[in-house]
């Protein structure tokens, strides 16, 4: 077994029956993520939302997801769904590792949702398919979220105003937001 890979691995025992923390807001729309994991060398996947009006995450970078339909059996359904639609990969439930805590955005100009990020590990990079949605997709490196000044604060534009967060600056583009929060607890678990 490689040793990027036990990284990885080493989350299994973590999430076996573990329940995530769930945030059940009234009049919050549920949504989830898929934060898919691939070996060699460690890596997960993001995206670049396309530009498009109206959309308060427009141009930013982040995980492939979005709210429940009414056909979704649950929230893994919907990781599951969003990911095929947004990216063409095809996700199986046997490469669920687990959920992890529900989150709700910090701030009032943004949707009132509340998201439920799901873990994926695959064996590879499978091809992916890009729709409208999603301007580009990156496998990250771990190792690229612990370079020298990599996290930190950032000036970040968003919703026609500017704002100071905590995040990654990438060679890709900042990852800031939701997406910091749901991958600065993975990535501590993960010993990077």
């Amino acid at each position: 077994m490689r040793a990027e890979l036990s990284r990885f691995r080493a989350l299994r025992p973590l999430f076996a029956g573990r329940a995530s923390r769930s945030e059940q807001e009234p009049g919050f729309t549920p949504a989830a993520v898929a934060v898919v994991c691939v070996p060699d060398p460690d890596a997960i996947l993001l995206i670049r939302r396309a530009e498009r009006a109206g959309d308060p995450w427009s141009g930013q970078m982040g995980l492939p997801g979005g709210r429940m339909s009414p056909g979704d059996a649950d929230l893994l359904a919907t990781a599951i769904r969003e990911t095929e639609e947004e990216l063409g990969l095809r996700l199986d439930p046997a490469h669920l590792v687990g959920a992890l805590d529900d989150l709700t955005p910090r701030t009032v100009l943004l949707p009132r949702i509340v998201v439920r990020p799901h873990l994926f590990l695959l064996d590879a990079r499978p091809p992916l398919r890009l729709n409208h949605e999603v301007a580009a997709a990156h496998w990250i490196d771990l190792a690229a979220f612990h370079g020298p000044g990599v996290y930190g604060e950032w000036d970040v534009p968003a919703l026609d105003r500017t704002g100071r967060f905590p995040g990654y600056r990438l060679q890709e583009g900042i990852v800031w937001g939701m997406t910091e929060r749901i991958l600065t607890p993975l990535l501590q678990e993960v010993g990077m």
